[in-house]
């Protein structure tokens, strides 16, 4: 409950009831999907331990269900943490009138975010575009981030087991969580409960243990999806275990004094995509399903079902492409390297719309995160801002050699391709069949032929891009 401005103004005020509202119904397409929905179900549970089985759930609308509970309990006011998050602006700013219509005061606060999407602007007023002016430039005038708020030394929660009988139903606790309905009805959550431990302890703890193993050599590090140089931090980051805030000033402190300052600064950097890419929703409101260049409302994609199943499946003959689809399946997670390169791969190859790929990593990453996801996947496309140009095209086999060359990442994935030499496990369409034999790997029964010419599909997808060059978007 660190770095928690509307907690600590609450408990200020006197008596809290923390409240938690599962609002599908204003989310409406961007209601969380599966693997996000088990990580809440457990960040619930811890966030309800830590409030000693006070936290009070509530599933529905939450422009009717706030006002009325606070009409029944006679709230002094209601506060809480703003997002950003197209749908919940909107439905935030009705939220707000209606409360204070009915005499209810409501306040919200920055918890989420190193800087407001409103504070970092060109000397014209208008919003960067591109990413490292709005770091460099627009970020430092905006002052340093703030030091982190501490956990209030009271926390006075008010007994509401009575409120069980209000028209409202209201559960707290435990039952409560269990009513929100958010684990699988379907054992498939397994690899995620191997991968995660879940909750405010938890992320301090990550953060700890990237602190003292994993900045060190982070710049270089962090691009090999075999090594331990990736913090991990942005589940908890996304459901608020922990803030930016507390990341980059614990992050500082660590990288000053330990005299890696180049690995804390590519870091930093990090931290600050995320700040640019909520920069973008906010002023793009349609960014998660129009491209920023308008020219490629026009691109000619392609629809094959087929491809896209092998996609999803990590069964496209491409290892990196699927180890790092299986890993997500596998952990609802997957490297960041790994993720431009199965993008690349989806939209340059198959010439698959990115609302496709964004559509899965929704359902199947824990730190599906609206702005993040898709800012990605328009930059990966090249329609979004500060883009990858259209020439970029990730070569999945050569991004292997060089960043997984003894293929410790493949083996962990692609088990069926453990016994195959360094030389051949990068693609394995390549090796002779005596290889094949002796590895025990047999292209397609056991392991299929790719779906697609990494060269060929290359050239394609130059074209069509290139076909789209006149008019370019400012």
């Amino acid at each position: 409950m660190g770095d928690n401005p509307a907690l600590v103004e609450a408990a200020q005020a006197g008596s809290v009831i923390p409240v938690y509202i599962l609002d599908d119904v204003n989310a409406a397409e961007w209601a969380m999907g599966g693997a996000s929905r088990w990580w809440l179900h457990h960040s619930l549970s811890a966030l309800n331990q830590s409030l000693q089985g006070r936290l009070l759930l509530l599933k529905g609308d939450a422009l009717t269900l706030l006002p009325a509970l606070a009409r029944q309990v006679n709230a002094s006011q209601v506060v809480w943490n703003r997002c950003y998050e197209p749908w919940r602006v909107q439905r935030d700013k009705q939220l707000k009138e209606i409360l204070q219509q009915q005499g209810t005061p409501a306040r919200s606060f920055n918890g989420s975010l190193l800087w407001e999407p409103w504070q970092v602007l060109k000397e014209d007023q208008t919003p960067y575009k591109v990413f490292t002016p709005y770091f460099r430039r627009g970020c430092i005038k905006a002052a340093a981030p703030a030091l982190p708020l501490p956990v209030p030394s009271r926390l006075d929660c008010m007994d509401i087991e009575a409120m069980s009988a209000m028209n409202l139903l209201p559960l707290t606790g435990e039952a409560g969580i269990n009513a929100l309905d958010l684990l699988p009805h379907i054992a498939w959550d397994g690899g995620l409960q191997q991968r995660w431990q879940i909750g405010e302890q938890a992320a301090k703890q990550r953060l700890a243990r990237f602190l003292d193993n994993g900045i060190r050599g982070y710049k270089e590090g962090r691009n090999f999806p075999a090594r331990e140089n990736v913090s991990g931090l942005s589940p908890h980051l996304h459901f608020g275990e922990i803030s930016p805030r507390q990341i980059w000033h614990e992050a500082l402190s660590a990288g000053l004094s330990g005299g890696f300052e180049n690995d804390l600064d590519c870091f930093q950097s990090e931290l600050g995509w995320r700040e640019f890419s909520y920069a973008l929703l906010y002023h793009n409101p349609s960014l998660p399903r129009r491209a920023i260049q308008s020219r490629f409302e026009h691109f000619p994609w392609l629809k094959r079902p087929p491809a896209l199943r092998a996609w999803q499946g990590g069964e496209t003959g491409i290892p990196l492409v699927d180890a790092g689809m299986r890993e997500l399946w596998q952990t609802g997670y997957m490297h960041n390297r790994v993720r431009m390169v199965v993008g690349s791969f989806l939209v340059k190859n198959l010439l698959t719309h990115w609302h496709d790929g964004e559509d899965w990593f929704w359902d199947c990453l824990v730190d599906a995160d609206l702005a993040s996801n898709s800012a990605s996947w328009q930059w990966i496309a090249g329609c979004g801002a500060d883009a990858a140009p259209y020439f970029r095209v990730f070569n999945a086999v050569t991004q292997s050699e060089k960043f997984d060359e003894e293929g410790e990442y493949l083996r962990r994935y692609l088990p069926e391709l453990a016994k195959l030499p360094n030389k051949y496990i990068h693609a394995p369409f390549l090796a002779p069949d005596h290889v094949l034999r002796a590895a025990g790997v047999s292209l397609d029964s056991n392991y299929p032929r790719p779906v697609v010419d990494l060269k060929l599909s290359r050239e394609q997808a130059l074209a069509a891009f290139k076909s789209l060059t006149p008019g370019l978007d400012s």
